[in-house]
């Protein structure tokens, strides 16, 4: 048994089930055993998981060529910072040089020291969202429920008390009417995200790159879209081994769509990532991205950038926000 999983059942035994929230909080963010605060690194052939990131130096030339169009966009300023949500292995620090870049990572309690108070520019979140902890959410006999995390020689899901208004509020925003037996994952620190990112963006943009769902999309996921990734295997059963596999839940992108537009964040833009990164290659031609000096180079960054266009390209959706008027001025 692992050191987490003894600390989530003691808990338990304590004071009762606990919430799905509190679980994937100390799954991916626990100071000592979370998935992500481990010495093993969670990415690449290796690891459990690939994102865009890792797929180097392709990613970042294109997503550079992007944020480079809103830069010249907002005027050139030159307090002009990308600030980076879930930096991680900080593979986009090359990428982005050429301005001011600050990388944030999430902290076990949900916030973060390294995030500027007031900036003018971008900020860049590529599969943050989906990272979030999430709290899960059951309609039964025309009540929104949460479902908790019990202990029964394993973890276990139940059934709790009535959700708590704005759990169920969440829900009745951003999904179809209820279906009875239907899950649900709630996001509020998602939008608790957005309200720190609203308060601190002066100007510019707020870039978020991820897979999710709209509001209409949902009727695709009646049991939710919670999945774990270990070694390149999804695996449904999130419960088991905490903080030994990844946890994600799908980005709800109608509530970032429009708790953004109520804190005054404009939609400029939501695309397949593959329109994305054709429109930040194609006043090139894919040169800079293709440019190597031997062959072997050239095919490898071709064969990333069919990757990208085709594969991640059609999962993945970018949704682009504005903050503060299209121009920052000098």
């Amino acid at each position: 048994m692992s050191p987490l999983t003894e600390i989530l059942r003691d808990e338990i035994r304590r004071a009762g089930p606990i919430s799905f929230h509190r679980f994937m909080e100390a799954a991916l963010y626990d100071p000592a055993h979370g998935y992500y605060r481990r010495a093993r690194d969670p990415f690449g052939r290796r690891g459990d998981f690939y994102t865009a990131e890792q797929i180097q130096p392709v990613f970042g030339i294109l997503m550079a060529a992007r944020i480079r169009a809103l830069y010249r966009e907002m005027e050139s300023p030159s307090d002009f910072t990308v600030v980076e949500l879930g930096a991680g292995r900080g593979e986009m620090a090359d990428a982005f040089a050429e301005w001011r870049f600050v990388p944030v990572e999430l902290e076990h309690d949900g916030t973060t020291s390294t995030m500027p108070e007031r900036f003018r520019g971008v900020v860049f979140a590529n599969e943050f969202f989906d990272a979030l902890p999430v709290e899960a959410v059951n309609f039964c006999d025309g009540v929104f429920r949460e479902v908790r995390v019990a202990w029964d020689e394993r973890f276990v899901w139940v059934a709790g008390a009535p959700a708590r208004e704005e759990v169920a509020d969440y829900v009745r925003r951003y999904f179809p009417p209820p279906t009875e037996g239907a899950l649900y994952e709630v996001n509020l620190d998602a939008l608790a995200w957005l309200g720190r990112i609203a308060r601190a963006l002066e100007a510019g943009f707020i870039v978020t790159i991820d897979y999710g769902y709209t509001r209409a999309e949902t009727v695709r996921f009646p049991r939710g879209t919670l999945m774990s990734y270990r070694r390149h295997h999804a695996d449904e059963d999130v419960l088991a081994d905490p903080g030994a596999k990844d946890i994600t839940a799908h980005v709800p992108f109608t509530a970032l769509e429009e708790h953004g537009a109520r804190l005054g964040l404009e939609k400029v833009r939501f695309e397949t990532l593959a329109q994305t990164l054709l429109a930040a290659g194609e006043p090139d031609q894919f040169a800079a991205a293709l440019a190597a000096s031997t062959q072997e180079e050239e095919l490898r960054r071709r064969l990333q950038l069919k990757s990208l266009l085709f594969g991640m390209g059609e999962t993945f959706r970018t949704l682009l926000q504005r903050a503060g008027g299209a121009h920052a001025g000098k």
